[in-house]
């Protein structure tokens, strides 16, 4: 077998919707656009959505909005994707890590209110694997110390933490729509907020810094060129029409590997919290014991033709971050415990039983080969 990683659920809806967007003529800046940020405020319950061309490109103009600048500091984990460090970087913040829950991979709570300085102006928390964060306890404390909420649920469109959407809880949050995502625009991203003032600069930054007033070739602030385009949007829109569908498919096959791998020694399943409403599964990552090697399993399962990858490499321990901020890989042991044990299988909508059968044994024989 040839098991890929991830493969995006398109069907010939999506594909009909992009081959209209080309009869039309207008591929950006159209109708599709506003179509698919109505339908990502409508399912969140929120104000607005913006959309954009990327996930980071959201984080990194939702940083700008709020003024967030050199000297500012921002708390974040170091257990995440990059982007939720480089926004920050970007406009010459200084991004704060704070170690994780060994359990739940989300910053550990306690931890982070002893990293709150006077130069502290956010916490930017992360929906890791799709497992929707502590946002009422995050909400308390940003409220307690006056600090701005920002959501990195690039992972998570739809998971709930106690019947909380995820986004909608924080004062700003951004979804991705890559394709190994629970929906896909091929490339893209939203931001979701409730505050008119952020919706409207964010909308002004995407576009190169043009209001939605001003004429052409005029622009009022230094902008990028974040847009998302027409065909990206239709199918989007498609896509989010199919959300619960989709989402039903993904914990169908999550309930599936729970079952297959429950019972094989080493292997620890993902931890759900008791709080999470529900669970948008972005990837399906286990975590094997320390008497396991996580590095010689992947390359047992690569040669078998199954597609895996470690989730994550540590923020704090890329050479520019390390270099740049002085941080040591030591400094946050759960993290890096984490990152050295998680093993990410294929996972996608459409897996079939057979393949994950076929997983489950290739694993179990290399763990008994190894205890």
């Amino acid at each position: 077998m040839r098991i890929p990683l991830s493969s995006p659920d398109i069907t010939q809806k999506e594909i009909d919707a992009v081959i209209e967007v080309m009869k039309t003529g207008i591929l950006s800046i159209g109708p599709k656009i506003k179509e698919f940020e109505r339908k990502i405020a409508d399912y969140n319950g929120v104000a607005h959505a913006i959309a954009v061309n990327s996930g980071t490109s959201g984080l990194h103009i939702v940083i700008k909005a709020y003024g967030i600048k050199k000297g500012d500091e921002v708390i974040t984990t170091p257990f995440s994707f990059i982007a939720s460090a480089n926004c920050i970087i970007y406009e010459g913040a200084t991004p704060v890590f704070c170690d994780i829950d060994p359990h739940l991979l989300e910053m550990d709570l306690w931890q982070l209110e002893k990293k709150i300085t006077p130069k502290t102006k956010a916490i930017l928390a992360v929906d890791v694997f799709g497992h929707p964060c502590n946002i009422s306890e995050l909400r308390r404390i940003s409220q307690k110390y006056g600090l701005l909420l920002i959501e990195d649920a690039c992972e998570a469109l739809g998971s709930e933490h106690m019947g909380i959407k995820t986004g909608s809880g924080a004062d700003a949050a951004v979804f991705a729509f890559y394709p190994n995502k629970q929906i896909t625009t091929a490339e893209g991203g939203c931001i979701i907020t409730n505050n008119d003032k952020i919706a409207k600069i964010t909308r002004e930054l995407r576009n190169q810094g043009r209001t939605e007033e001003d004429i052409w070739m005029q622009h009022k602030i230094l902008g990028y060129n974040y847009r998302l385009n027409e065909l990206g949007a239709a199918i989007g829109s498609v896509q989010m029409d199919r959300i619960d569908e989709i989402l039903d498919k993904r914990a169908l096959v999550a309930r599936s590997y729970n079952q297959k791998l429950k019972n094989i020694k080493g292997i620890n399943l993902p931890n759900i919290s008791p709080n999470t409403t529900r669970m948008s599964w972005f990837i399906y990552a286990i975590r094997l014991d320390e008497t396991l090697d996580r590095d010689l399993m992947m390359r047992h399962l690569i040669s078998k033709g199954i597609g895996c990858r470690p989730y994550f490499t540590p923020i704090h321990t890329q050479e520019y971050i390390a270099a740049g901020y002085g941080y040591k890989e030591d400094d946050f042991p759960n993290t890096i415990k984490a990152s050295k044990s998680h093993i990410a299988l294929p996972f996608h909508n459409n897996i079939s039983g057979a393949e994950i059968d076929y997983i489950a044994e290739v694993i179990k024989e290399w763990t008994q080969k190894c205890i």
